[in-house]
């Protein structure tokens, strides 16, 4: 969460608020709809470590290690060594959901098979979104410190503005995935046609994630611009 020194005296705080509201209810929704599925078994008794090494083997992908890690929703495919990291209820479970969820990381480990554009792109921008997310802060409460000096506010609320693109490159990028699972653990008869709208809702609750965290950004800058345009102008 961004927070700045007008934080109890600006008008625009309420952009928080409304950001925080979105974020939470996403998180709500996420672990009720994985937990709502989590109880409901698959017709071929297949784990969701067994799920992701049939997607991948059927991609001809046999180069990643499939492991698992603590947590709950802790899932990632992490592209730098190749491990694709299921959390403990996904690993062993199999559930619908543990299905699609491991089903959700094999397809990150696709797309970073076949050199997605997007996820290339994203990767690249991560030192760069962790630099600018460091520096914004400072660049603002230097700017404010000396007399609202607009070149080192406005440097510091576009240093800010790269977290919301890595977000918005995030999002395609995490849809694909999901797509590629669905028709992944459809066509491998992983799930069957009665458990398949199940699989999608848990996987587009998963999405929302991502939307709600680009959409709290995007206000907390929205409050930022506002903010300092205000003070400006007086």
């Amino acid at each position: 969460m961004f927070f700045s020194p007008f934080l109890f005296w600006d008008p625009y705080f309420w952009l928080i608020l409304v950001g925080l509201a979105i974020t939470m209810w996403a998180s709500w929704n996420v672990k009720s709809t994985f937990n709502r599925y989590a109880t409901l078994p698959s017709h071929n008794n297949i784990t969701g470590k067994e799920a992701a090494k049939l997607i991948l083997e059927d991609a001809g992908i046999f180069d990643v290690t499939i492991q698992e890690t603590s947590g709950e929703l802790t899932d990632f495919y992490n592209p730098s060594d190749k491990t694709l990291n299921l959390s403990e209820p996904v690993y062993n479970s199999s559930s619908i959901a543990a299905i699609c969820v491991a089903a959700h990381e094999a397809g990150h480990a696709i797309q970073d098979a076949k050199a997605y554009i997007p996820m290339s792109f994203r990767s690249k921008l991560v030192p760069i979104v962790n630099f600018g997310a460091n520096l914004s802060m400072p660049l603002i409460i230097l700017g404010v410190v000396l007399s609202f000096n607009q070149v080192l506010i406005r440097a510091g609320i576009l240093c800010f503005a790269l977290t919301l693109l890595f977000q918005i490159v995030t999002l395609p990028v995490e849809f694909n995935a999901s797509n590629r699972a669905l028709k992944k653990v459809k066509m491998l008869g992983i799930i069957n046609q009665n458990e398949y709208p199940a699989g999608r809702k848990v996987l587009f609750a998963a999405a929302l994630t991502y939307v709600a965290a680009a959409l709290s950004t995007f206000l907390q800058l929205l409050r930022l611009i506002l903010l300092f345009a205000d003070n400006d102008r007086n």
